[in-house]
């Protein structure tokens, strides 16, 4: 697993308050700044600290963080972070001080590697972030796999519908089909479902 304290760190959250503002903002403020204090006293690098109307989509696929950590406060932010991260996964955490279960829930299923509802602080910000990261790495292998297992099940099917037209077009048993098929495969060196679909190609055009 990639140390932690070698990632490149993205904090999207409140920054300074603007002048006339409330006392939850003020408050929201104040928490983000401890965080990114917590951050730095932990020793992590800090790409850059956005605020939540930045134009996170552009910032993000310029700055190419290892890890992004959002006020969950911020609905608005967290789907742009989520969406930013579509093509290029990467963990992302969430905090906040209200601990909302729907919030956290939605959060988690948007994609969101750790939600923490207590803020963060130096003494436990390494914790937090090694198992974010440990999950979105068993979560990434998961997809992968995933992935792989749905890629085999469709190249199968393929190599499945191959062999029924070579047994429909020879008149041979499956085992003679399956042999035909890969001692194409071997004499055009192609992976057998390759082959497969280009001969499902050309029988789909003559139809």
């Amino acid at each position: 697993m990639t140390d932690s304290k070698l990632l490149r760190i993205v904090v999207v959250n409140s920054l300074v308050p603007a002048d006339g503002a409330d006392d939850a903002a003020i408050e929201r403020a104040e928490r983000a700044r401890t965080l990114r204090i917590s951050l730095l006293e932990a020793g992590y690098n800090i790409l850059a600290a956005l605020p939540p109307d930045a134009r996170l989509q552009e910032q993000i696929a310029h700055l190419q963080p290892d890890v992004i950590i959002v006020d969950a406060q911020s609905d608005a932010a967290l789907k742009e972070v989520v969406s930013a991260t579509t093509n290029a996964p990467r963990p992302i955490i969430c905090f906040s001080e209200d601990g909302d279960r729907d919030r956290m829930h939605a959060a988690l299923e948007a994609g969101v590697s750790a939600y923490v509802a207590a803020g963060l602080s130096a003494d436990w910000v390494k914790a937090v972030l090694d198992v974010a990261v440990a999950r979105f790495e068993v979560d990434r292998k998961l997809r992968d796999e995933l992935s792989e297992t749905r890629m085999k099940l469709a190249e199968r099917k393929v190599i499945e519908r191959a062999k029924g037209l070579l047994m429909e077009r020879h008149r041979c048993s499956e085992d003679e089909a399956y042999r035909k098929l890969r001692r194409l495969a071997m004499d055009k060196n192609l992976k057998l479902s390759d082959v497969a679909q280009r001969m499902i190609d050309v029988a789909d055009l003559l139809i």
